[in-house]
């Protein structure tokens, strides 16, 4: 896994993605005491950073390989992403999704051309059930962070982030990221060691899901308890990838843990003060810069919303309970 993997992803998947900019609210910039950059890639296609990871993986794979299709296995935004990638080259895709995913998730799957497979995610083992469907039927697996090509998609993001910070005058920053398994995190860190040394990733997870920051604490990797019981459903996974975890333990910063409330509060001041709609696991990373800002340092941090795909329910709980 290397920087050129990044850079050629980046030319398959150009004119496919949409390059999301970095944005700026006055007011956010007074709750967090800096100035806060946020890179929205709920605006992406599929309302989420992983069509990156999506289409940089089905366009890597062979014509032959492709006709024969691919499978992954998501709660939801890898699931679209991947599901979108492949009808857009006519490739066959299955989708193994948590029953408990978010309804809007599973149905936008199965709209985007995924045939949807749903498992209990608290007495059943996804890893299982996709490696067995992929060697009935031929099909290749798209795992979602554990991925070369996935986190090579994922870390255009990064390119673009260390563009647009040195257009943007900044040379020293934090880079907030919403992790999960550790794919969009690492994709991000390799890009900027290699394009903008300055600017430094450091990962952002939601209480008692904080997989990845305990294991780089620990130096080793360790699992999360459950894999329920939080609104981030989009950023919970079992463990850190064997991929991504080295890569963050070279490259990482200190990593910062939220609450769902603050999660919460951080999507109700999205759409308040910038009109933009993030699922709570996509807002992690702002809700750190807002309500953990004693543990950031510097005049600037850049924040990723990694994705939009909420719930109406949990949308209107946001905007009802926070007052912003």
């Amino acid at each position: 896994m290397n920087i050129e993997m990044i850079r050629a992803a980046a030319e398959r998947i150009r004119g496919h993605v949409v390059e999301t900019p970095l944005l700026r609210s006055a007011f956010l910039d007074r709750v967090a005491g800096r100035r806060v950059w946020i890179k929205p890639e709920c605006l992406q296609h599929t309302g989420s950073f992983k069509y990156r990871g999506g289409r940089a993986a089905v366009s890597a794979l062979s014509d032959e390989t492709r006709r024969r299709g691919v499978i992954a296995y998501s709660s939801g935004n890898h699931a679209q992403g991947v599901a979108l990638a492949a009808s857009e080259f006519g490739t066959p895709s299955v989708i193994v999704m948590p029953s408990d995913a978010p309804k809007m998730k599973i149905d936008n799957t199965r709209a985007l051309g995924g045939e949807v497979v749903l498992y209990d995610r608290s007495t059943e083992d996804r890893d299982a059930i996709g490696s067995e469907i992929a060697t009935a039927r031929g099909l290749t697996l798209i795992r979602p962070f554990d991925e070369p090509e996935v986190i090579a998609g994922q870390g255009t993001a990064g390119l673009e982030i260390a563009r647009q910070a040195a257009a943007a005058g900044i040379e020293k920053a934090d880079v907030l990221v919403c992790c999960g398994g550790g794919g969009f995190a690492s994709g991000i860190a390799l890009a900027l060691e290699a394009e903008a040394p300055g600017l430094r990733m450091r990962p952002v997870e939601p209480e008692n899901f904080d997989d990845m920051i305990r294991s780089l604490a620990a130096g080793e990797i360790r699992r999360n308890a459950t894999l329920t019981g939080s609104i981030c459903d989009a950023i919970i996974s079992p463990e850190p990838g064997q991929i991504t975890f080295p890569i963050l333990q070279r490259l990482a910063g200190p990593g910062i843990v939220v609450t769902d409330a603050e999660a919460l509060h951080a999507v109700a001041h999205l759409f308040s003060r910038l009109k933009l709609v993030a699922e709570p696991g996509g807002a992690v990373a702002v809700a750190a810069a807002l309500f953990h800002a004693d543990e950031i340092a510097g005049e600037d941090v850049i924040v990723t919303i990694s994705g939009g795909n909420v719930d109406p329910d949990v949308f209107i709980t946001a905007l009802s309970r926070y007052t912003v």
